[in-house]
């Protein structure tokens, strides 16, 4: 094979949507798996629509993902002179005509083929025109845009995914290539851009066929090699619906802000439409890359479930070292008000630690701020039913009289703790589930955690006992 080359080509009318980020994910890892090329390229020829703000958000979405580009972006409206270079060989051609139809004209015949039920496509109206009645127009300043004439037959393309696509060309309107301002349309300019650089493989969801057909006739027109092409199913919601910009998971820049892990989203949407034939889901980068091959595409489309990535996110991160992830949570504590950014970096052996405590209970970076507030500050405020269930006059006592204990240890350790509690408990006869709750929720202001001899000792029998007893003293305080 010779050197790959593959693109992504979004359009910068919004943020990277999931759906195309899946598609740069699949052309990524076929352009690292081949050892090719990933280029990157802006369609932004629809001036109206582009917005150049975007373009630097889909760039910061692609670098978050660690889709890294080889050459780009490279931007389609910085390239009119090479359509209108090729706009000119097509002409030569004799394939294309002048289309002198205002689109009030072909408005007025779509409406009359809808009335009749009929599906409409070109009639060919200025294909019939006579060089004197072309001439004429052309004098009149009449503006027109230009058509390339769908020859008898029919189109086919080997689709690396769905196999052998035909289509026959009477079902294939004329289609426009160029507007009347000297605009090229979508599937002209998609041509030229993959044939001059080089393209060897387009890799797109599968509601781009309608246009490979249309592009394979461009192909063949301006005498170009057609590159392979593979169509990814698409993704759809829980409702079986597309997902539209409109919703909730269709913006792949949210991913970072919610707290997702690139490597985790990546990973996620790769098995989205591809599989690696074997039982493997979560998988690393260059385990991804080593292991993607087209042929390992599906045909039916996918649906995407926020739940189940939220799970490749939680393995993820219980795969990542305590260091690693206290590097990408320390900013979140920070910007919280959870601790400072000095105190985290005088204590960063006490961050991991916490850290390592806690990872077990985060699906998204962003839970780590609650799960770990309680380390580096007493709780401001008890979980309500809570209070209601383990905050009884009986319990206050039993804070108390657990702190002086705790005081009183040679060694404050997990066992030590644990043995202190069973004590207590057996001493006033009851079981240790009502010593362990109340001091819980003494020290967390919670009543889920992480073990809790563990979160005792890290916390510290100071601060520990000092939390239990303002406890306490809130129990009394609130009868």
């Amino acid at each position: 094979m010779s050197e790959v080359r593959v693109r992504i080509a979004p359009s910068p009318s919004g943020f990277l949507h999931v759906g195309t980020a899946r598609t740069a994910i699949f052309n990524w890892l076929f352009a690292r798996h081949h050892g090719g090329k990933f280029i990157l390229r802006i369609e932004d020829t629809d001036e109206e629509r582009s917005d150049s703000a975007m373009v630097e958000a889909i760039t910061g979405s692609l670098t978050w993902l660690g889709l890294t580009w080889d050459e780009g972006p490279i931007h389609q409206s910085q390239r009119w002179d090479r359509y209108t270079h090729y706009l000119e060989q097509i002409k030569k051609s004799g394939r294309v005509y002048r289309c002198f139809c205002t689109p009030a004209e072909l408005q007025a015949k779509r409406e009359e083929a809808q009335k009749n039920k009929a599906d409409y496509r070109y009639d060919r109206t200025c294909l019939r025109l006579s060089p004197e009645e072309i001439q004429k127009k052309l004098d009149a300043g009449i503006p027109y845009a230009w058509r390339l004439q769908i020859p008898d037959g029919e189109t086919r393309f080997t689709d690396i995914v769905y196999g052998e696509m035909v289509k026959q060309n009477k079902d294939l309107e004329d289609l426009v290539i160029c507007r009347s301002d000297g605009r090229p349309i979508y599937n002209f300019a998609v041509v030229v851009d993959d044939h001059e650089m080089g393209i060897t493989h387009v890799i797109r969801g599968n509601d781009h066929q309608t246009n490979t057909f249309k592009q394979v006739l461009i192909y063949d027109a301006l005498g170009f090699q057609v590159p392979q092409m593979a169509h990814l199913p698409l993704i759809f919601d829980q409702r079986k619906k597309k997902i539209s910009k409109r919703d909730k998971a269709a913006n792949a820049s949210d991913y970072a802000r919610e707290g997702f892990l690139p490597e985790a989203v990546v990973n996620y949407l790769a098995m989205l439409g591809w599989s690696p034939k074997d039982d493997r889901e979560i998988m690393t980068l260059p385990e991804l890359i080593e292991a993607f091959d087209l042929r390992g595409a599906n045909k039916s489309n996918a649906i995407f479930d926020l739940v189940k990535m939220r799970h490749f996110n939680a393995e993820h991160i219980r795969r990542k070292t305590n260091h690693d992830l206290a590097v990408l949570v320390a900013p979140l504590l920070v910007a919280a008000d959870v601790c400072t950014k000095y105190g985290l970096e005088t204590r960063w052996r006490y961050l991991m630690d916490v850290i390592g405590l806690v990872k077990d209970r985060c699906s998204v970076l962003t839970e780590f701020v609650d799960q770990a507030a309680c380390f580096f500050r007493a709780p401001v405020g008890y979980d309500i039913e809570g209070k209601e269930k383990y905050f009884s006059p009986e319990a206050a006592d039993r804070l108390d009289r657990l702190a002086d204990i705790f005081d009183g240890l040679a060694d404050f350790t997990h066992d030590a703790a644990e043995s202190a509690l069973s004590g207590l408990a057996e001493t006033l006869g009851v079981k240790p589930a009502l010593l362990i709750h109340p001091v819980r929720l003494a020290v967390t202001g919670r009543t889920k955690g992480p073990g809790l001899y563990e979160l005792l000792v890290l916390i510290g029998r100071q601060e520990s006992t000092a939390r239990m007893r303002a406890a306490a003293r809130h129990i009394r305080e609130a009868r």
